[in-house]
Formats: structure tokens, C-alpha cells, sequence
């Protein structure tokens, strides 16, 4: 399925995956600004170029905290970016998958072979902490790529970020997940 070999960089069967960083500016902003990525969530579509820079460079800092966070996929033939995604850790403890593509690329199961590829860097690297993916009711497609990942549905639970009840699909049982906080 993938090279393993440096999780930076990694090809699955179609796409070529890469760290996500500034160079990646303008093809993560048209993305990110497409109502139709932001049908689940649309307070959270991007508003400016200023809001794209400052999430990847927060994804792109993770890299150095925790050895892995999201890539920009391409397409392994033409280099055309089909997206971003991957794996981040979060508190209190867990990997959380999280993806975007470009609507021009959905319904190739891209978004099934990136997350894929992020469950086993995930678990390469931490085999320990769960895998969850946080997903809108609503969300069909993704709760579908869930399913085809072999992730158990755990029912509507509060999402630890902001506590909007999601279902929460996971690689194991976990327990209630709740952020931490310090002081």
C-alpha cells in the first residue's frame, strides 16, 4: 500500500504524499475557500489567505512536535493536488484523521487511500493511542470512508476541541474524552 520509509514523504498506489507547508499556500487556499469542502461545517470554510497560512503553518509545526501531522496529496501521475490530510495527535491522547479534497477529485476514493495511509503512520509511530475520526452526523461520505477503514462507529459523543456531539469512530473502545486543561 505505502512506502513507510520517512513519514514526510510517502506514496500509496495513486497519490504522493508531503508535508504540508507554505508552498502549498495557493492550491490549500482554493481548497479551503470552496463551499462545497465546508458543506459539514461552513463557519469553518476560509475566509482569507491569512486564515490558510496560519493553519498550515500550525500543521506544518506539528511535523517537529510530533513527528507527523497532515500532507498534501497529489496525484502521483500529473502532481495535481488532490488535497490535504493525515494524522495529528490530540489531547487527551488519541490520533485524529482529518482530510479535505478538492471536489474535483471526490468519488475516486482518494479520501479513503490517504486515510489509510494516516491510520498506518499513526500506528507506526504510536501504536498505543487510539485512532478516532470526528464526524457530523450528516457527513455521510466520511462516515462511509470510516466504515471501508474498518473503524467502529462509538456513537454521538462530544468532540473534545469544541464539544459539538459527533460520532466518534475509532480503531478500539475508548473511554469519555474530554480536553485537558493546565492550571
Amino acid at each position: 500500500m505505502s512506502d513507510f520509509g520517512e513519514p514526510f514523504h510517502l506514496l500509496t498506489d495513486r497519490l504522493e504524499l508531503r508535508a504540508v507547508g507554505p508552498h502549498d499556500l495557493d492550491d490549500l487556499f482554493r481548497i479551503n475557500t470552496d463551499p462545497r469542502t465546508w458543506a459539514h461545517l461552513p463557519e469553518g470554510r476560509h475566509a482569507s489567505r491569512a486564515t490558510t497560512a496560519a493553519w498550515i503553518e500550525r500543521a506544518a509545526a506539528r511535523w517537529d512536535t510530533d513527528r507527523l501531522s497532515y500532507w498534501t496529496a497529489r496525484l502521483r501521475t500529473t502532481g495535481d493536488v488532490v488535497g490535504i490530510g493525515g494524522a495529528q495527535r490530540h489531547d487527551p491522547g488519541f490520533w485524529n484523521l482529518y482530510y479535505r479534497l478538492d471536489p474535483v477529485h471526490w468519488g475516486h476514493g482518494y479520501a479513503t487511500e490517504l486515510s489509510r495511509a494516516a491510520l498506518a503512520a499513526a500506528a507506526a509511530h504510536s501504536l498505543e493511542l487510539p485512532f478516532i475520526a470526528w464526524i457530523h452526523a450528516h457527513n455521510t461520505a466520511s462516515r462511509a470512508v470510516a466504515g471501508r477503514l474498518g473503524l467502529t462507529d462509538l456513537g454521538l459523543r462530544p468532540d473534545p476541541a469544541n464539544g459539538d456531539p459527533m460520532h466518534c469512530y475509532a480503531d478500539r473502545e475508548v473511554g469519555v474524552l474530554t480536553r485537558r486543561t493546565v492550571g
